[in-house]
Order: structure tokens, then sequence, then C-alpha cells
């Protein structure tokens, strides 16, 4: 075992930096990055024992570390699923997990002093922190910082067509979640 500890170690010392160099691209933050590779090591060195020396040493921790990135983005599925618990995301995606278009029977109109009212924008702030991360940084930076969108796909590394994606998809989350938290409630009367 001892010898084992001894190989897993080299690799920390000589493929650590390849790791967290793929992983960074693949995530949205250096924390992230830095615990799936940790994870990566860890599990690398529990299955030691499957490590047929069919390959080298570093392919095999980079399918490990894939499959980490994969676990990472299933969790955080999981974690917008959960949020429906809470009446942000409920009713928009359908079985397969697709995000569908959501019916509303609230009719919609601009009022102006409602971005006065502190109990209005209570329930925007707590709708903006129910996205997903990437989301809610988005609509932060686009709309609460006035940024455009070419400063937010640099700062976050994302294309163009990713950045609207994800402003539609965030944009239907937050008028459901206005919906359910403001509109229905009763909040707006």
């Amino acid at each position: 075992m001892l010898a084992v500890k001894d190989e897993v170690s080299s690799w920390v010392k000589a493929y650590t930096a390849d790791l967290f160099s793929y992983t960074i691209s693949k995530v949205p933050d250096e924390a992230t990055a830095e615990d799936i590779v940790q994870e990566t090591f860890l599990s690398a060195l529990e299955a030691y024992h499957t490590f047929q020396q069919k390959s080298a040493p570093k392919t095999w921790l980079f399918s490990i570390l894939k499959h980490k990135i994969a676990d990472y983005y299933r969790q955080k599925y999981k974690q917008v699923e959960n949020l429906s618990n809470g009446g942000a995301v409920g009713d928009l995606f359908d079985s397969n997990g697709r995000l569908k278009a959501p019916c509303s029977s609230i009719e919609w109109r601009m009022e102006e002093e409602l971005f006065d009212d502190p109990k209005f924008l209570q329930a925007l702030h707590h709708c903006i922190e129910a996205l997903p991360q990437k989301m809610s940084t988005v609509v932060e930076l686009k709309y609460l910082k006035g940024a455009n969108s070419e400063y937010v796909c640099q700062q976050l590394n994302i294309t163009q067509s990713n950045f609207w994606q994800i402003m539609h998809r965030a944009k239907l989350l937050l008028k459901s979640c206005i919906e359910n938290k403001w509109f229905r409630t009763g909040s707006s009367t």
C-alpha cells in the first residue's frame, strides 16, 4: 500500500497542473476546479487496483477527471431541480430535464413604481439568488452592474451564443419566480 501511495503522490506532482488547467476551462471557478482535481486523485488512490497500466497514468487520470466533472454538473442539475420546491423553477422543465416555455396566466405590464417598492426588490433579489450560479452571475453583470454582453462573455469565458442562451433561460426562470413570489402572493396589490 505504501508503494501505491508513493506512486499516486508522484502523479500528484507530475499531473496536477495539467488536470487543473483542463478543469478550470470546464467549471465556473478555481475553487471548484481544485476540489474536482483533488477528488480525482483520491478516486485514483481508491481505485488504483483497477488500473491495468494499459494506458499512461495521465490518460487514466483524465478519464477519472472527466467523470468527476460530469458528476459536478449532474449535482448542479439536481440543485436546479431542488429549487422547484421553492417555486422558482417548478414547472419550467419537462420530464427529460429540458426547459419548456412557461404558460402564464398573469398579465405583465411595466410599472416603473415596482422598482421603488422595497418588497418587490426583495422578491427580485431572492429570485436572482435562486438561479443557478452562472445564470445569476450573468444577470447581475448585465442588469445590475450594467455590463455589456462582450464584457460578460469575456469575464465568464463564454461565447455570445451561450450568453444569449443563458440570458433567455434566466429570464424565463426569473419571470416564473417573480410571478410566484410577487404576483401570486398578493404582494402586487
